[in-house]
């Protein structure tokens, strides 16, 4: 049976304010795309190829004293991914994470974080946008909610093998290599307060 994946109907990212790339405007959108009334779970198969919906993926960008985390890809469950460097972590929310709801959406959030990433000490997140990207099929069935995760420690321990070449740097020595980064990577780096 395929996974059943948190979607929203894509009227309603139009009806909030259709917007390309990086919005920094969490107050405009959050209420409205985690409202309860318009979320549901569909197979994943079927979210991939129906850009009637969004599915709503956590992007998770772990920062520690003004430095940025970040990895390059090899192999791991998004093809579309390999090879690809990137400052973001997470997934979809699944219905094994709750009724579909604000709090479903923040248990699946978490959860992303722990089985990505062991994390040293405390930590705390703030939303702080969102990512669209109509212009590929990809990108027309995926929305990124993106988290700012501030670490007390910088010893950030992979759990996944998929995720190698890591470590933290600085935003602007990220963006002296912005091509290598995956498109959502790209988009942050060039327009939110990441450092």
């Amino acid at each position: 049976m395929s996974e059943r994946v948190l979607v929203l109907p894509t009227k309603r990212l139009h009806e909030a304010g259709l917007f390309h790339g990086f919005t920094d405007r969490v107050g405009d959108y959050i209420p409205r795309l985690l409202d309860p009334a318009y979320l549901s779970y569909i197979p994943r198969d079927e979210a991939e190829t129906d850009p009637s919906f969004k599915q709503l993926i956590p992007y998770l960008v772990v920062c520690h004293a003004g430095r940025v985390f970040h990895y390059r890809r090899r192999g791991g469950g998004e093809k579309r991914l390999h090879a690809r460097r990137s400052i973001g972590l997470g997934g979809h929310i699944c219905s094994d994470d709750g009724i579909p709801s604000a709090d479903a959406y923040e248990v699946g959030m978490r959860r992303e974080l722990l089985e990505e990433v062991a994390l040293v000490g405390d930590y705390t997140q703030r939303c702080i946008g969102l990512i669209n990207d109509d212009r590929t099929p990809v990108g027309q069935v995926h929305l990124g909610v993106v988290h700012r995760i501030e670490v007390t420690s910088d010893e950030v321990h992979c759990l996944e093998a998929a995720l190698e070449s890591r470590g933290f740097a600085g935003v602007e020595e990220l963006r002296a290599t912005l091509d290598e980064f995956e498109t959502w990577s790209q988009f942050l780096l060039e327009g939110a307060a990441l450092g």
